[in-house]
């Protein structure tokens, strides 16, 4: 059975309190005047939260922004706009719960001809119970999982996220593509396979552990990702970062009494979206990750991900069985060519 760190909600916000006070190696890397004018940045979920907090860093900084979201179309998009005071922001739409709406925002980027040098998968979902998404499976798995191996699959083989190994199109900047992770996920447990994307009902507890081990799993993808990507030189950089501890509305479907409580802890004690939000932003400009791949930070120290993410085998195992229910599930099911 898939066993995650923490199966009680408070104990895992008290130990995220813990890291606030840990020393931040790199913090006096992130700079308020780095520009990128001229780069396309696209952030997932930047509607609220990090994710939006992410987008206005990004678009202060003189970048195109696509903010690719399911809500507050174009209210979020407005608010950026107007806090970064950059016109350079457009909001899209896309639902990563529906196989479709993965499938037509891919196809429309390509349309657009857009060329994203900065992807940040930021979308997540953590709920207080089982729920199934269109095509079967559970929400939790198929949003913090599943669907962003589609949705890298489909910006990488469209030539999206340029490249040289897939697409041929590589330009002269180095694409770059961040997966925010939680180190919740050290000590989970190995991919378990007999669940392996079956729909499986849970409660708070278990899915409170399910949280943290999809966070696992999907570590172990984009290891296996910057792997087949960069085998000989570095073609995309692909990162791992964990933010901390973050004020945000994550717990918004948990129940009622659990939620003021959760609220309340993170009001106090954890970091704003804007702050947690600039070590994210650190990683995704920065040129000390040019050149790089397959790089973890827990905020703003460089750190190692739990041992199980970077066994070969597992990371290769999970890519067979990953394409294997992406096609049983998808009669769009287009994978990648040559990785």
């Amino acid at each position: 059975m898939a066993e995650g760190r923490f199966d009680n909600p408070i104990i895992a916000a008290l130990a995220g309190f813990r890291d606030l006070f840990r020393k931040q190696d790199l913090e006096a890397r992130y700079t308020h005047d780095a520009r990128i004018d001229g780069k396309t940045c696209m952030v997932t979920g930047a509607n609220s939260g990090l994710g939006f907090a992410v987008a206005v860093d990004l678009a202060r900084r003189g970048g195109r922004v696509i903010m690719a979201c399911r809500r507050q179309i174009p209210e979020a998009g407005e608010k950026v706009k107007k806090i970064s005071g950059s016109d350079l922001v457009e909001m899209r739409y896309l639902d990563l719960s529906k196989l479709d709406s993965i499938h037509d925002f891919c196809d429309k980027l390509k349309q657009d001809e857009v060329s994203l040098d900065i992807t940040i998968l930021n979308a997540g979902v953590a709920l207080p119970k089982a729920r199934k998404t269109p095509s079967g499976q559970e929400e939790m798995f198929m949003v913090n999982y599943l669907s962003n191996v589609i949705l890298t699959t489909g910006l990488l083989k469209n030539g999206i996220i340029p490249n040289k190994k897939i697409a041929d199109n590589k330009n002269e900047s180095e694409a770059r593509i961040l997966f925010i992770s939680s180190d919740s996920h050290q000590g989970s447990s190995y991919v378990d396979y007999e669940e392996f994307g079956k729909y499986i009902t849970y409660g708070v507890s278990k899915g409170m552990e399910y949280y943290s081990y999809y966070k696992l799993v999907a570590n172990t993808y984009f290891t296996e990702l910057s792997r087949r990507l960069n085998k000989n030189d570095i073609d995309v950089g692909v990162h791992v970062i964990c933010p901390g501890p973050v004020n945000t509305n994550i717990v918004k479907e948990a129940p009622w009494l659990l939620r003021k409580i959760l609220r309340g802890i993170f009001s106090v004690i954890f970091r704003s979206p804007e702050k947690a939000a600039r070590p994210v932003v650190y990683m995704a400009i920065s040129d000390d990750y040019r050149g790089k791949t397959n790089q973890y930070l827990h905020m703003f120290n460089q750190k190692r991900m739990d041992p199980k993410v970077y066994e070969d085998q597992e990371g290769k195992k999970l890519w067979q069985q990953s394409m294997e229910l992406w096609k049983l599930i998808d009669p769009k099911y287009e994978p990648i060519q040559g990785l």
